[in-house]
């Protein structure tokens, strides 16, 4: 009768214990608490570092929200903007611009024109910036080394709250948006086979920008991958009488967005590789090309503008003048690159970038998580699945 008693508590103690186990995988977690976001990035998330580097962005951008510009490749708010906002954080100030900025919420590396690979042209030649993502990486390790100099060294609250404390560097979120300049920069100077071989160290390069930070005491990382670049309206600008099969039924050109799926993949294996040697990290993937691409398929039918029309810029068959600038087209006239009536409407504000509407349209798309690998929302991108 003892022993019949003494399975009976071990079975009820098992019991109790499964039922505990499935109570807390039922029970939701709660959302992370980011002390702060780091960002890394091309013109997609620059919020003012472009700006600051080189000459400013002029109006109209900044537009529609800011009523300003404010280094910021959109009329209004970039998807980074939109994440910050998510997760409870102040809009990043770009780290090189340090006037008037506050980093204690974190700081934006990102630049206008960056890529993950050093490219060797200057800005002034294609707009590809020398703030690759290696040197992104170093203004992170310094911005790290010297902030908690200065913390250290302040004698007053005032001081320091313009500063990130050194501790909440393994508690902030850490996000990508880059790797659509390498691939322009391909499409313009290698032939199909330079670049299948050329993707696979890009991505080397990216996982090692990603494992530096993870042993710098990075842990949360939310990863964009590219979006469909043949559906940038300024690859159309110069192509007339394109051969069937160019482009695809939505008017994007086929193979570069064969090239920007095929960068995904590799790009999205990797993450999935780093999730073994980083054994601490929780890494999402987010499919941000299906939600681009998605709104570029569903846009007419859901009241946009046709996607391939640009909002800001002058874009007509006798010359194109880039948003915000005067130009000479061909009969000899000076156009103003100025603004369509309706941004909230088009998809395109410049022909590279996006309108807010567009941004925010994105955000809905992948901050709830049913993009991303794992399918979690940004707000629980913390925890290691």
């Amino acid at each position: 009768m003892g022993c019949l008693r003494g399975w009976l508590m071990v079975i009820l103690m098992v019991s109790a214990l499964r039922l505990a186990v499935m109570v807390e995988s039922v029970q939701p977690k709660a959302a992370c608490k980011f002390a702060a976001m780091y960002n890394f990035g091309d013109s997609n998330s620059d919020t003012g570092g472009g700006s600051a580097a080189f000459q400013p962005i002029p109006w109209p951008y900044g537009r529609t929200f800011f009523h300003k510009p404010v280094g910021r490749d959109s009329d209004g708010r970039v998807l980074v903007d939109f994440i910050a906002e998510q997760v409870g954080l102040p809009y990043l100030n770009a780290y090189l611009n340090s006037i008037g900025a506050n980093f204690s919420h974190g700081a934006n590396f990102a630049t206008g024109g960056s890529t993950i690979r050093r490219q060797n042209e200057t800005i002034f030649q294609y707009g590809i910036s020398p703030f690759s993502l290696d040197v992104q990486i170093w203004h992170h390790d310094q911005f790290k080394s010297r902030t908690k100099d200065l913390y250290d060294q302040a004698k007053s609250s005032c001081q320091r709250s313009l500063l990130p404390r050194h501790e909440d560097f393994s508690k902030a979120l850490y996000t990508f948006d880059i790797g659509q300049n390498d691939l322009s920069v391909a499409f313009r100077t290698m032939n199909d086979d330079q670049i299948h071989a050329a993707i696979p160290n890009i991505i080397s390069q990216f996982s090692s920008a990603v494992q530096h930070l993870y042993e710098q005491g990075a842990r949360s990382f939310w990863i964009h991958n590219t979006g469909p670049i043949g559906c940038l309206p300024v690859n159309l600008f110069y192509i007339t009488n394109p051969k069937p099969g160019f482009l695809d039924k939505f008017g994007c050109i086929k193979g570069q967005n064969d090239k920007a799926i095929e960068f995904n993949k590799q790009l999205k294996d990797a993450v999935t590789k780093l999730r073994t040697q980083l054994p601490k990290a929780a890494l999402t993937y987010v499919d941000l090309y299906s939600a681009k691409y998605g709104l570029i398929s569903k846009a007419k039918s859901q009241g946009w503008a046709d996607p391939m029309k640009v909002c800001c810029g002058y874009h007509e068959k006798d010359g194109h003048v880039w948003c915000g600038q005067k130009g000479v087209i061909t009969n000899g006239s000076t156009v103003f690159g100025g603004v369509c009536k309706n941004p909230e409407l088009h998809v395109s504000w410049d022909g590279v970038h996006h309108t807010e509407g567009a941004n925010h349209w994105f955000a809905n798309q992948i901050l709830n998580g049913s993009l991303s690998d794992p399918p979690i929302p940004i707000t629980h991108a913390c925890y290691r699945n």
